[in-house]
């Protein structure tokens, strides 16, 4: 039996969170709410987020020798996500500075710190966790030859899930690999722009777009308008759930890594991504990324009242 439903390989930050009104103009300074510290990272938030929904999960990252990298190792440790292969020092760890408006959108600026270290060395040398994993799930805030190396090492039967952000022109063997391919509008386009094709108009054009260019499968999220799958067979949208957004930091890696998971244990891609967009919707009625991350049985809950109500209980999503 393999050891681990989700292996995520991928970057770890110390999060600096300020609310403001608006956000600042080029030369223009503005005043924040107090700063606040969380753990995140894409990769420690995937990890996070799969670990508290029930997912047997490690994750292969790399932090400084600081008191932001143990802060990120005991949050991976307080979710049940396995740090042995959590590489300590080199830089000091990530930092993303993150503001916040009223709306709760967000607007990120990320110094990479450590992940910028994590190397396609270091992955050779974690070939048991690759070895134990069900799926792999890995993004682009460490080297995009670290993950290149990924696809590389991946063990035949071994699913992958990208998420290319932000967002970058992919080689064809990380393309051809992933399965599926995660992106926002923003990062479509990116991908699209960057193999020279035409962006279309439609997220289901998109989506055939992208699966041209040689995933085996791609889900475009779509904030509060929920979701589109699409593979082999074709396209299906998964509507959002709505709720009342107050922070959206950190809610497309909680719907990855549901995404992940639920792949992993056998649901098909239209199935997987309803059960992501729940948690991604969860995700966003708290402030902060990982500490606003739902359990299972909190996407149980939700399911139930949905039933007792005849519909989904409040709109809001993941991107």
């Amino acid at each position: 039996m393999d050891d681990y439903d989700l292996l995520v390989v991928g970057s770890a930050n110390a999060d600096l969170v300020t609310a403001v009104e608006r956000r600042p103009g080029a030369g223009e300074t503005v005043l924040g709410s107090d700063l606040a510290v969380h753990p995140g990272g894409k990769g420690a938030n995937q990890a996070v987020a799969a670990g508290r929904l029930g997912a047997r999960t490690a994750l292969l990252a790399r932090v400084g020798d600081d008191a932001y990298g143990r802060l990120l190792l005991e949050s991976q440790r307080s979710a049940g996500v396995d740090t042995v292969g959590v590489l300590v020092g080199g830089a000091p760890t990530g930092v993303a500075l993150i503001t916040v408006d009223p709306s709760g959108d967000n607007s990120i600026v990320v110094a990479p710190g450590a992940n910028s270290r994590l190397t396609p060395g270091d992955v050779r040398a974690a070939g048991s966790l690759f070895e134990a994993a069900r799926v792999v799930s890995t993004q682009l805030e460490i080297p995009l030859e670290t993950v290149a190396e990924v696809v590389r090492v991946l063990p035949a039967g071994t699913r992958l899930v990208l998420n290319p952000s932000p967002p970058a022109p992919l080689p064809e063997e990380v393309l051809g690999a992933c399965d599926p391919l995660v992106v926002n509008e923003h990062e479509a386009r990116v991908i699209l722009r960057g193999a020279g094709a035409e962006v279309p108009a439609e997220p289901e054009d998109w989506a055939r777009r992208l699966l041209a260019l040689g995933p085996k499968s791609v889900v475009v999220t779509l904030g509060g308008d929920g979701a589109l799958v699409a593979g082999p067979d074709g396209t299906a949208r998964v509507p959002s759930v709505e709720v009342d957004a107050v922070d959206t930091t950190g809610a497309g890696d909680a719907f990855t890594a549901a995404l992940g998971w639920r792949l992993g244990a056998g649901d098909d891609l239209e199935t997987s991504a309803r059960y992501a967009a729940k948690v991604g919707a969860l995700a966003v009625t708290r402030a902060g990324a990982q500490v606003s991350y739902p359990s299972g049985e909190e996407v149980a809950a939700l399911d139930v009242a949905s039933d007792e109500t005849g519909g989904p209980v409040s709109r809001g999503g993941a991107r």
